[in-house]
């Protein structure tokens, strides 16, 4: 694409061409004022049309780009409401999530005491437990004993009043 100043310098050119040819016309045979005056117009002319058809195409590159523009506003202001609204959408989550993260916290404290007194506790049922049937271990082995002592025992006073009955047997 031409600049304005390149058209310009064209212009400039064919006009003092158009002079040159006019004063060379002028020592060979005369050209009347009339056809410098038409030739100067006829340039002028298109120097004119020149000048309007680089206005119009400057209109109409601005044109585009205010347009370009105008859209890559709304795009912008879009782009803006978006994000405002996934802003909206992730603040009440991290709240919450926030909020679900600290009770968690919480109660990790609360049962890490717990768990140890539960550990705790668990022992002292093993211990004890332990301790139990050990006991109950040792009663049913004294209940044995004990069913075999009373056994020997009435069977020694069977024998005993066996004797004392032989005795008073032969007593009389």
């Amino acid at each position: 694409m031409t600049t304005r100043k390149q058209i310009l310098e064209q212009q400039q050119s064919q006009m003092q061409r158009l002079k040159h040819s006019g004063t060379i016309s002028t020592n060979e045979s005369p050209i009347s004022d009339d056809k410098e005056e038409e030739m100067s117009r006829s340039a002028l002319a298109m120097f004119r049309a020149k000048e309007e058809e680089i206005e119009r195409k400057k209109m109409e590159v601005r044109d585009r780009v205010q347009a370009q523009l105008g859209r890559i506003e709304e795009a912008t202001k879009r782009l803006a409401g978006i994000r405002e609204e996934l802003e909206a959408l992730t603040d009440p989550l991290r709240k919450e999530v926030s909020i679900v993260r600290k009770r968690i916290d919480a109660v990790n404290r609360e049962l890490k005491p717990l768990g140890q007194t539960c550990q705790k506790k668990e022992r002292e049922y093993k211990e004890a437990l332990e301790a139990f049937n050990e006991k109950n271990k040792e009663k049913s082995q004294l209940v044995s004993k004990l069913m075999e002592l009373v056994g020997e025992s009435e069977k020694q006073r069977l024998k005993k009043l066996e004797e004392l009955s032989k005795n008073i047997e032969t007593l009389h």
